[in-house]
């Protein structure tokens, strides 16, 4: 994490808006304080100490009633007023927050920003980064502009401001972190292993040609401790940290985590796992590195066991397919490179990335103990100093160099206002070569405003099956697999549903009318149609829980195919890692295994008969 990152104060508020916990660090602060005089000698001053914990929460609950919820609106409404976040118009200030510790005076020398907001389970964690005073003077300008909106390429956006501040991304982490901590949803990255191994050579290349694979099976971190450890089974699961569920907070595990993880407000390692198996085991003897090695604060035990070295490549792809002229497709992948390295001693691991051009990588991040160097226009190589356990050694967002796995069309048209004919006419794994194996693949049409009655129509490959608001068409199914080929096909049918009269929008406040699909030409029905619009709106803005919500992106006329689909084999976007070129040093006898498995994000067919949201493009 960067250097240049520190904490002034977090809080942790309970689902009543009353502080549970807060931690503040003098340190920083005086240093803020400092940076106040220097900049409070000019008549434009700012707010320059730390609320109380009742302050704080009488000010964060004078935003919520203001902002209409927690998060707020993110956009400038007819209800907000000059000074606010949702004045600003922009969505960030639903997590970048600022709130007025004195509320009947909203001036520039009481506003606390930047507030980085994140909400789990029942408690909403603040966490307040260092910034310089002319940052939050210019916060304070925007919320008071007339304009609305932000403009591309505009120097005085709050985009523009925010990446000024590199402190925010820490303090999300910090955020997520301690998020994780008070619902106990620590989870570590998933490295996959084989159930056989693997012989490599001519038998891989024929073995994955016929579409022949074992079955990967997921391996979890052992318990590092003070003595010697074993090594788990292959695919055996165990836990490095304790399960808190649903139990009170935790708040002497949040002081252990605080104070070891950022001491002093700067963070330095928010690896849960390390921090608890210290607090746990704590050290012996046997556990010193060597005099002449330094040891990393990621790896505060050095391992004891067989040696191994496992790599997972865990893709995510997410798709809008339009099938329009006027709208172009929008693909993109999701990726990182999940790794453990059950290695004794603190080695080094070197190896070469290729394919980065092929993948035309957007973006890319390393953990702390990787170090990169350019070795060509598709090469780059990684040395690190592998933590213990699993952990994410890469992190990267690209172009899906293979095209779509799944590409098509998705019609719908209501031929009556109960009626609606469909066709899908899809081509799977088109370009795909072995070893690239398509393990499963399932198409949903979901209707969450209408009951469906009864649905005719046969798929020229797989099954059907439908429940009271969803199709779904399963293409390729689990044991049969799709390899080294690829296939066309087609599902035309019709869907049958219940009359409006029948469906109302179902709520806990009054009744707002029914719904109609776009095709109805009934005045009073499209009226009826415009309120229920508000009234999704307006719960969308008050945060419910997901459960009491409609699907989003069906909205009034907007409908959809969602494609769910799981490939093996190799990564989409031709990235890999060179197993020939690997290296350990010091030099040990450690087998390396690779894995790779791509799943589908958002991966969303568009009804190219309807109307369907889209990004304008300049």
């Amino acid at each position: 994490m960067s250097s240049g990152c520190s904490i002034r104060a977090i809080w942790i508020l309970n689902n009543v808006d009353a502080v549970a916990f807060s931690r503040r660090f003098p340190v920083v602060e005086k240093r803020w304080r400092s940076a106040c005089k220097t900049n409070n000698e000019s008549s434009d001053k700012v707010f320059s100490s730390l609320p109380t914990d009742s302050d704080l929460a009488d000010a964060f609950l004078h935003r919520k009633l203001r902002e209409g919820s927690a998060r707020g609106f993110g956009i400038r409404k007819s209800n907000s007023t000059v000074g606010s976040d949702s004045w600003v118009d922009d969505p960030i200030t639903r997590h970048i927050i600022g709130v007025y510790v004195n509320k009947e005076l909203e001036d520039d020398k009481n506003l606390l920003w930047p507030l980085v907001l994140h909400i789990k389970g029942h408690y909403s964690v603040l966490v307040l980064p260092m910034v310089e005073p002319r940052h939050v003077k210019a916060y304070e300008k925007l919320c008071k502009r007339p304009e609305c909106g932000s403009s591309l390429g505009l120097d005085d956006s709050l985009s523009s401001l925010l990446l000024e501040l590199p402190a925010i991304t820490g303090a999300f982490m910090i955020a997520h972190a301690i998020g994780d901590i008070i619902t106990g949803d620590i989870v570590e990255p998933e490295v996959i292993i084989a159930a056989a191994p693997s012989v490599g050579g001519l038998f891989d290349s024929l073995t994955g040609s016929m579409g022949i694979s074992s079955r990967a099976k997921p391996i979890s971190p052992q318990v590092p401790s003070s003595s010697p450890m074993g090594t788990a089974g292959q695919g055996s699961v165990t836990a490095d940290t304790p399960k808190m569920g649903s139990r009170p907070l935790d708040k002497d595990a949040l002081r252990t985590f605080i104070s070891s993880s950022m001491p002093f407000g700067t963070p330095l390692d928010l690896n849960y796992s390390n921090i608890f198996t210290i607090k746990a085991n704590g050290f012996s003897a046997s556990d010193l590195a060597p005099t002449d090695q330094k040891q990393p604060a990621w790896k505060p035990y050095l391992f004891k066991g067989k040696q191994r070295m496992l790599f997972t490549t865990h893709e995510i792809v997410h798709a809008a397919l339009y099938d329009r002229d006027e709208i172009p497709d929008n693909i993109s992948i999701s990726g990182q490179i999940n790794c453990r390295a059950d290695l004794e001693g603190l080695p080094d691991v070197s190896f070469p990335l290729t394919g980065l051009n092929m993948g035309n990588i957007e973006v890319s991040s390393y953990h702390p103990c990787a170090q990169v160097s350019d070795q060509g226009p598709d090469k780059q190589g990684v040395v690190f100093s592998p933590p213990l356990g699993n952990f994410v050694l890469m992190r990267y967002q690209a172009t899906c160099a293979l095209g779509p796995p799944v590409k098509g069309f998705y019609q719908l048209s209501m031929v009556s206002e109960d009626k609606g004919a469909f066709l899908f006419k899809l081509r799977l794994m088109e370009g795909y070569k072995s070893p690239l194996t398509m393990e499963f693949c399932t198409v949903t049409m979901p209707f969450p405003r209408r009951r469906i009655i009864s649905l005719d129509g046969t798929p020229s490959l797989g099954t059907v099956s439908t429940s009271e608001h969803s199709v779904e068409w399963k293409i390729v199914t689990s044991g049969r697999g799709l390899s080294g080929k690829s296939i066309e096909v087609t599902f035309p049918g019709t869907v049958k549903f219940a009359p409006w009269k029948n469906q109302v929008v179902s709520s806990s406040r009054p009744p707002f009318g029914t719904i109609v699909d776009e095709d109805s030409d009934n005045e009073a029905e499209n009226a009826s149609n415009m309120v229920n619009e508000e009234h999704l709106m307006e719960k969308m803005n008050k945060d419910l829980p997901p459960v009491d919500l409609e699907e989003p992106f069906c909205w009034l006329a907007y409908n959809y195919a969602k494609v769910s689909f799981k490939i093996v084999g190799a990564s989409v976007s031709g990235i890999s890692i060179d197993p020939k070129n690997l290296s350990i040093y010091p030099a040990v006898k450690a087998p390396v295994e690779f894995s790779t498995q791509v799943t589908s994000g958002d991966y969303i067919l568009w009804n190219t008969l309807g109307k369907c949201p889209h990004v304008a493009t300049m």
